[in-house]
C-alpha cells in the first residue's frame, strides 16, 4: 500500500486560489505517476490533472486547463495542485491517486492507490 494523504482544501470565494497537497509515505513514490480527481455527490469521479513520474509530462481536463497546475516534489514525496481563478463549479471532494507507472493517465481505473479526499468549496 502507498497511503496518500491530501490536505489544503477549504472554503474560498470565486476567483480565489487554493493549493492542495498529497503526501505519500513510501520512498518509491518517485516511480509513481500521480493524478488528481474530483467528485460531487451523485456524479462519477472525474479527472482533473495528472503528472508523470519525473514531472516532465502533465495532463489537464479541459475544464481546468489554464487555471490549475499540477506539480511534484519527489524529495518530499508530495504532489501539488495549484488552483487559481476558482469557480463555484469547482466545488467537489478532491482525491489524489497514484499508479505504478511512469506515465500519467486520466481514467480512475488506471490508478492503484487513492487518498481519502479533501473538500473544496467555492462560494459565488
Amino acid at each position: 500500500q502507498v497511503p496518500l494523504v491530501e490536505s489544503g482544501g477549504g472554503l474560498v470565494q470565486a476567483g480565489g486560489s487554493l493549493t492542495l497537497s498529497c503526501a505519500a509515505s513510501r520512498r518509491t513514490f518517485s516511480v509513481y505517476a500521480m493524478g488528481w480527481f474530483r467528485q460531487v455527490p451523485g456524479k462519477d469521479r472525474e479527472f482533473v490533472a495528472a503528472i508523470s513520474w519525473d514531472g516532465g509530462t502533465t495532463y489537464y481536463a479541459d475544464s481546468v486547463k489554464g487555471r490549475f497546475t499540477i506539480s511534484r516534489d519527489s524529495a518530499k514525496n508530495t504532489v501539488f495542485l495549484q488552483m487559481n481563478s476558482l469557480k463555484p463549479e469547482d466545488t467537489a471532494v478532491y482525491y489524489c491517486a497514484g499508479r505504478f507507472s511512469v506515465d500519467p493517465a486520466s481514467t480512475t481505473s488506471s490508478y492503484d492507490y487513492w487518498g481519502q479526499g479533501t473538500q473544496v468549496t467555492v462560494s459565488s
